[in-house]
C-alpha cells in the first residue's frame, strides 16, 4: 500500500472515532430526557483492495482501506415495548377507577365530617322522638325540619355525583382531543423519518424516540395495536380500528347528547351522515361506530380493562341514573358504571323513604284503594283516593291528604268529582314508562323532584297527630318508627340481603368501600407489574453513565491511535520528500 493510501486509512479512523465520541456525548447529555433511547455505534471495515489471487493459498493477498462508521443502532426491545404499553394502559384503567371510587366516597361525606349518615340518623332520631310524644308541636316541628335537612343533603350528594359526571365528561373531551393530536404528530413524524431514512444511510433515531414516547402515552389512553412498514412509517389502531394508516389520520369525533351533554367518541367513517351545503357533516346515526364497545364485560382476559379513556366513559355512564334504573330488566344498563350505579342506589333510598312516609300519612288521612266512578261515568280502576275533607285529620286546607314529601314538578293528588257529586282526591301515580321507554321524571318521587310540602314547612302543626276524639295518634307515629326499622329493601337486584333504611345506607357505603379496596388493590398490583417491566426495559434502552464513560475512553484512545498513525505516515512522507529533494 502506498503512503498516500495509508493516510486515507488513518483519516477513516479519525472520522469514525470522532463520530463515536459524538454519539457517546449525545447519550450522556440525554440521560434524563424522557423517552430517550441509548444509541450504540456499530463499526465495520471498508472494502478490501485485492493485490493478487492465488488459488493455492488459503486467502488472496488483500490490503484494508480502513474502518467505516456503519450505523448508530437504536437499542430497543420491541417485545418489552408491547408488554409495557399494554400493562401501562391496564394500570391507567384501574388508576382512574380507583380515583372515581375515592371521589364517590368523598361525595358521601364519610371522610370529611359532613357525612350523609349524620343527616339520615338525625331524621331517624326525630321520628323516634315523635313516637314518644306525637301531639307535641316541638316534635312535629323537629320532624319536618329534619326531613328538610335530609332532602337538602340528599340533593347535595346527588348533585355532587352529577357534577363529577360532568367533570369526567370534560376530561373525556380533552382525552379525545389529545389522542387526535397524537395521531397527527405520529403522521408528521412518519413523513419526516421516512424522508431522512430514504437514502438508507442516516437513521432518525431522535425522531423515533419522540414517536415511541407518543405511543407510550397513547397506550395509556386506549388499547392500541401498532407496527412499522418497510418505509419506517408506523401504523396505529385504536380499539381495533385504523387510526393512523398510510398518509391519513382517522380522527375520533364526539357525539354530544342533547339532554345530558355527555360526549361519546365515535369513528366518523363508520357512522351515517349527510354533507350539508357548507361542506360540514351532520351525523345521523353513530350506532355501531362507537370507539368503545361496552357490551362486553370488563376483563383482563378480553383486554377490556385497558386505557384511562375507557375507564372514564365507563365510570361516567350515559345518563343521570335514578331509582327507576334499579328495575330487574334495566339494572344491567347501570351496573358497570360506578357513578350511575351509585346514583340509582342512592336515589332508591330517598325514594323509598319518601314513599313509605307518605303512605303512612295517607293511611292516617283515610286514603283507600279501589275503583272510583266519576260524575261523567268514567271508572278509575284500582286507584288510591279519598273524599275531600277540608280541615280534616292529616288534611290540608283544600281537603287533600298531607304529603310530607311532595313532588316539585307535578301534584301528588288531583281533585275529581264522583258519581255521587262529592269531591275526591285521587293519587297521581308515577309514570315509569313514558315515550321512548323513558320514565316521565316530573312524576317521580326522585331526589331531584322532591321537596317538603311548603304548607307543612310553614305550619308543621298541620300534622296534628291527634284524633277526632282528642287522643294522640300513637299508631301513626309508631308506624313511622317501624318504617325505619323494617328490613325489606335491597341495594340492587343482584343483592339478596334485605335492610332497613339505616342499614341500607351502611350497606351502600360498605359496597363502595369494598369496591374501592378491590380497585385499589388491583391498581397497586398493576403498578408493581408496570414498574418491573419498565425496569427491564430500562436495562435495554436506558443510558448507563459508567458504560458511556468507558466507551468515551475507548473511542478517545482509538482517535488518538489514528492520530499517531497519521503523524507517523506524515513524518515518513516528509522524510522521503526531503531526502529525494
Amino acid at each position: 500500500m502506498s503512503l498516500m493510501s495509508s493516510l486515507y486509512v488513518g483519516t477513516s479512523g479519525l472520522r469514525t472515532g470522532q463520530n463515536a465520541l459524538n454519539t457517546t456525548a449525545h447519550n450522556l447529555s440525554n440521560m434524563d430526557t424522557a423517552g430517550y433511547v441509548r444509541q450504540q455505534v456499530q463499526q465495520s471495515s471498508k472494502s478490501y483492495l485485492t493485490l493478487s489471487i492465488d488459488v493455492k493459498s488459503v486467502a488472496n493477498k488483500q490490503t484494508g482501506l480502513g474502518v467505516d462508521y456503519a450505523r448508530v443502532k437504536h437499542i430497543r426491545d420491541h417485545f418489552l415495548d408491547k408488554i409495557y404499553r399494554r400493562e401501562s394502559g391496564r394500570s391507567m384503567f384501574y388508576q382512574v377507577s380507583t380515583e372515581v371510587m375515592e371521589e364517590v366516597e368523598s361525595q358521601l361525606g364519610e371522610m370529611n365530617g359532613q357525612a350523609f349518615q349524620a343527616t339520615l340518623t338525625d331524621f331517624w332520631t326525630s321520628v323516634q322522638e315523635l313516637a314518644k310524644d306525637p301531639a307535641s308541636s316541638v316534635t312535629q316541628g323537629l320532624l319536618v325540619q329534619r326531613a328538610e335537612e335530609f332532602l337538602q343533603r340528599a340533593g347535595a350528594v346527588y348533585d355532587g355525583f352529577s357534577a363529577y359526571q360532568d367533570n369526567l365528561n370534560a376530561q373525556i373531551k380533552q382525552q379525545v382531543s389529545k389522542i387526535n393530536n397524537y395521531g397527527k404528530q405520529i403522521l408528521a413524524l412518519n413523513d419526516t423519518i421516512s424522508a431522512i431514512e430514504a437514502g438508507g444511510i442516516e437513521r432518525a433515531n431522535d425522531l423515533r424516540d419522540t414517536r415511541d414516547q407518543i405511543l407510550d402515552e397513547l397506550a395509556q389512553m386506549a388499547n392500541i395495536n401498532y407496527g412499522e412498514d418497510v418505509n419506517g412509517a408506523v401504523w396505529v389502531q385504536v380499539e381495533g380500528v385504523d387510526f393512523v394508516k398510510g398518509p391519513r389520520c382517522f380522527e375520533i369525533e364526539l357525539h354530544t347528547d342533547i339532554e345530558t351533554g355527555f360526549h361519546t367518541p365515535f369513528w366518523p367513517m363508520n357512522s351515517t351522515y349527510r354533507t350539508l351545503p357548507d361542506g360540514t357533516r351532520e351525523y345521523l346515526n353513530i350506532e355501531g361506530a362507537e370507539v368503545f364497545n361496552f357490551s362486553r364485560e370488563v376483563s383482563s382476559e378480553l383486554n377490556t380493562d385497558i386505557g384511562g379513556l375507557r375507564a372514564m366513559l365507563l365510570a361516567r355512564g350515559d345518563h343521570r341514573a335514578d331509582y327507576t334504573d334499579m328495575a330487574e330488566g334495566k339494572y344491567s344498563n347501570v351496573s358497570e358504571s360506578v357513578l350511575m350505579n351509585m346514583q340509582a342506589e342512592f336515589d332508591q333510598l330517598i325514594h323509598n323513604v319518601a314513599i313509605k312516609v307518605n303512605e303512612i300519612l295517607a293511611t292516617a288521612a283515610g286514603v283507600t284503594k279501589g275503583d272510583l266512578t266519576l260524575a261523567d261515568g268514567t271508572v278509575l280502576k284500582d286507584v288510591s283516593y279519598c273524599k275531600s275533607d277540608p280541615g280534616g285529620y292529616m288534611r290540608k286546607d283544600d281537603g287533600s291528604p298531607i304529603q310530607m314529601f311532595a313532588k316539585i314538578n307535578s301534584d301528588g293528588y288531583r281533585k275529581v268529582t264522583g258519581q255521587d257529586g262529592s269531591e275526591y282526591w285521587v293519587y297521581n301515580p308515577e309514570v315509569l314508562d313514558g315515550e321512548g321507554g323513558k320514565p316521565e321524571t316530573e312524576t317521580l318521587y326522585s331526589v331531584k323532584n322532591l321537596r317538603i310540602d311548603p304548607e307543612l314547612m310553614q305550619k308543621p302543626s298541620m300534622l296534628g297527630f291527634r284524633l277526632e276524639d282528642g287522643s294522640e295518634d300513637k299508631a301513626t307515629a309508631e308506624a313511622l318508627k317501624n318504617a325505619f326499622m323494617e328490613e325489606e329493601y335491597t341495594l340492587n337486584p343482584n343483592v339478596k340481603k334485605k335492610s332497613s333504611f339505616i342499614d341500607y345506607y351502611d350497606d351502600l357505603v360498605g359496597q363502595i368501600a369494598n369496591s374501592g379496596y378491590v380497585f385499589r388493590t388491583i391498581y397497586e398490583n398493576q403498578e408493581g407489574t408496570v414498574e418491573s417491566i419498565d425496569a427491564a426495559r430500562e436495562q435495554v434502552i436506558g443510558v448507563s453513565s459508567d458504560e458511556e464513560l468507558s466507551n468515551m475512553v475507548k473511542f478517545q484512545n482509538a482517535y488518538n491511535a489514528s492520530s499517531r498513525y497519521i503523524n507517523v505516515i506524515d513524518e515518513m512522507l516528509e522524510h522521503l520528500l526531503s531526502s529525494l529533494a
